[in-house]
């Protein structure tokens, strides 16, 4: 997924800041200050952030000097006595905030991946400031009415069609963000904003803590049966890091799902990790999330109302490629009965299967991974570990994810070790086009830390910026779990899929090629975002690119041939349960998010609203639990998706429809990647996004190649 986080911080006007009120300029003097690096552009190639000299005590001084700086000149635009022009208003605001923006990129990243509590603190404490800042620029009356004089003569400015967006775009901004409420109105709106950016932090923060807390203790190598001897190495050395040497740590994933449930034997285990798994957040102390989730549902029910808006979703959607929340529960009602018609037969198909074997129990959520792991093998004879030995990190990337970039852009790659991330597990790569001149640079911080925040995501650590001649600086981010000294990396297939996923963002990232930060890379609607990296899993299984990085890790022999037979004949399979917890997931995002203020339930009936949420969609089927239960649901509560986890399956619907196009016309060819390149990857925001999809495929989407991949084709368009 593309971090929304980082997709805000490329505009840090509109995104970021704090209150004048809150601000003590003079904790920006004196010695830390003189020597603190962010108080500068990076002197590191491409403005690479210098996370070696940044330490915890520079970014206080760095943000409250950044917020300073950034009103004055909010101000002096807000207060300019010329005639408003394009140049003195908006792309005024689009220079503005450099130390801000610097600022607040170099601390999300580090939050996201290698926090500490004096970061959390940190980041509890600045969340309403920034908050509180962002409102005081967005409801600047003065400033909106420069915004709004431009607007109003906007056919008569003679702009070119990127700057007609851009006025477009601040105009609108401004407007959602509340511009045209009364100034009794801004008051209460700028309370929530608040306490909303508080809730979001602490959202966070409690899910990593309870995460780390609920990871799984136990006492016996023998209870591990089933699982790698790397596996189990790497459970002692997580055990003993926990200070409880001799035993063995399961650490939890941000999923409903865990990895060892599809190998261990245990029965009794792999009860004890669903559970604890589905309790994340909601089983009362210190890090309980159902307080937060009902009173962050209230506010932006609240807020949405406010504006004049039926429900949060509505507000949501009305920015998105979807427009409106009818055609969000449109599409997910078309997924959900044949989903769940799917996943019940294929839990008919394992529940014989436990039968057969005299298991004597009937098939629970925490069975479903190991028996569907037994279905796979008996049907297509062969299971995910004969894979990993073919799947080996470094190859992937280099030999897979690289070599599909090179053939369709062009684009060339060379490793950087004299720059450096945050870890010293990163790796860097410089890019360059195919006429030698520099693109981009890449970073990948792939292992997982218990200081680092679930799942898998791309920042823009620099984001290209026409206006300044800025080269882009990317991050992919996955939680691979980092093997024994010495030993390999071995990806499973879903965490290959994962690395080119993430590469599609980074793809986005670095073609961009937009005039101003307010479009650049990734800055799309969110139901679009997730479309062009998407697109780039196909090549993960391309036969020319799977053959040319799937070798043994040991003798360098290529995959078997009759190896990715099965592969491609168990593409379908599992698909049931697959797409089922995504509805169900889709379902409490819009459940949450579709409510009028006074019908949230409270903390106490966060459960039961979620259960009745799945039930009334036909969702309820025990076996299959939802792929994030609300209190563990960072995308909405602190990811920036809320009302919008829709986004993956719209953009699958798009992606879906332009792997049949791409395979159409050739596939892995130059011509495809330019004309991606060109239509869509390197334009950013700067044009409606579905324009960009018909730019390329010359259609409309359809959804019929989505219901073909996932096995649910019903013949409806």
């Amino acid at each position: 997924m593309s971090s929304p986080s980082t997709r805000l911080l490329t505009q840090p006007l509109l995104a970021l800041g704090a209150a004048a009120l809150l601000f003590t300029p003079a904790a920006a003097a004196g010695p830390v200050a003189a020597a603190n690096p962010l108080l500068s552009p990076s002197p590191l190639p491409y403005q690479l952030p210098p996370f070696e000299a940044i330490k915890d005590e520079h970014f206080l001084p760095a943000f409250e000097q950044g917020m300073v700086e950034n009103l004055k000149e909010v101000a002096a635009i807000a207060t300019n006595p010329a005639v408003p022009t394009l140049d003195n208003t908006i792309i005024a605001l689009e220079r503005s905030g450099k130390l801000l923006g610097r600022t607040s990129t170099a601390f999300g990243i580090l939050t996201g991946a290698l926090t500490n509590p004096t970061l959390d603190k940190l980041d509890s404490d600045l969340s309403p400031r920034l908050a509180a800042h962002n409102d005081a620029i967005r409801l600047n009356h003065a400033l909106f009415e420069r915004v709004k004089t431009l607007y109003d003569k906007r056919q008569s400015l003679g702009l070119d069609a990127e700057s007609a967006r851009l006025l477009e775009r601040y105009y609108k901004d401004f407007v959602r963000a509340g511009a045209l409420l009364s100034e009794a109105d801004k008051t209460v709106l700028k309370a929530m904003n608040t306490e909303l950016a508080s809730l979001s932090t602490q959202f966070k923060q409690n899910l990593l803590k309870d995460t780390n807390t609920s990871a799984v203790l136990v006492d016996t190598r023998e209870e591990l049966a089933g699982l790698s001897a790397d596996a189990i190495t790497s459970a002692a050395n997580a055990a003993k890091a926990a200070g409880h040497e001799g035993k063995f740590l399961i650490r939890l994933v941000n999923t409903t799902g865990q990895d060892p449930l599809a190998s261990l034997q245990n029965r009794a285990l792999r009860e004890k990790i669903m559970a604890a798994s589905l309790a994340r957040g909601s089983h009362g102390g210190d890090f309980d999330n159902c307080t937060v989730i009902t009173r962050t549902a209230k506010i932006r029910a609240e807020r949405a109302a406010l504006l004049g808006y039926p429900n949060h979703a509505a507000f949501q959607v009305e920015e998105q490629t979807a427009r409106t929340v009818d055609t969000v529960n449109r599409m997910l009602a078309q997924l959900a009965a044949p989903a769940v018609a799917n996943a019940r037969r294929e839990a008919a198909d394992m529940q014989a299967l436990i039968d057969s074997a005299g298991g004597g129990y009937p098939l629970a959520a925490w069975d479903w991974a190991l028996n569907a792991e037994k279905v796979r093998q008996a049907r297509y004879a062969f299971d995910e570990n004969e894979l990993k030995p073919y799947y080996e990190l470094k190859r992937v990337l280099e030999y897979g994810v690289f070599y599909a970039a090179t053939r369709l852009y062009g684009i060339t790659f060379k490793a950087r070790p004299d720059l450096h991330g945050y870890s010293p597990d990163m790796m860097v790569y410089e890019v360059f086009n195919e006429d030698g001149s520099a693109l981009a640079l890449f970073l990948g911080d792939f292992y997982a830390r218990p200081n680092k925040r679930g799942g898998a995501w791309m920042n823009a650590y620099v984001a290209q910026n026409g206006l300044e001649g800025t080269k882009p600086v990317i991050g992919n981010h996955l939680n691979v779990p980092k093997p024994p000294d010495g030993q390999p990396t071995l990806l499973t297939h879903e965490e290959v899929k994962t690395l080119f996923h993430e590469f599609g963002h980074a793809l986005h990232g670095m073609f961009s090629a937009v005039t101003y930060p307010r479009f650049a890379g990734t800055s799309v609607p969110r139901d679009f975002v997730e479309y062009p990296s998407q697109v780039n899993e196909m090549w993960r299984t391309w036969p020319e690119v799977l053959k040319h990085y799937a070798k043994h890790y040991q003798t360098g022999e290529p995959i078997p041939q009759a190896l990715l037979d099965k592969i491609a004949a168990a593409d379908k399979f599992n698909q049931g349960f697959k797409t089922t917890e995504l509805v169900a997931a889709n379902v409490i995002d819009q459940a949450w998010h579709q409510v009028k203020p006074g019908e949230v339930p409270d903390a106490d009936s966060v459960i039961a609203f979620e259960a009745a949420a799945l039930k009334k969609h036909g969702l309820d089927f025990a076996p299959v639990p939802p792929r994030y239960r609300s209190t563990y649901f960072s995308h909405i509560f602190a990811g920036g998706y809320s009302a919008g986890y829709y986004s993956y399956f719209w953009s699958e619907v798009l992606d879906a429809h332009t792997v049949e196009w791409i395979k159409a016309h050739g596939g892995l060819t130059r011509a495809n990647g330019d004309r991606f390149r060109a239509a869509l990857l390197s334009r950013g925001g700067s044009r409606e996004a579905l324009d960009l999809f018909r730019d390329f495929t010359g259609d409309d989407p359809d959804i019929r190649p989505l219901l073909v991949r996932r096995g649910l084709d019903t013949g409806a368009k």
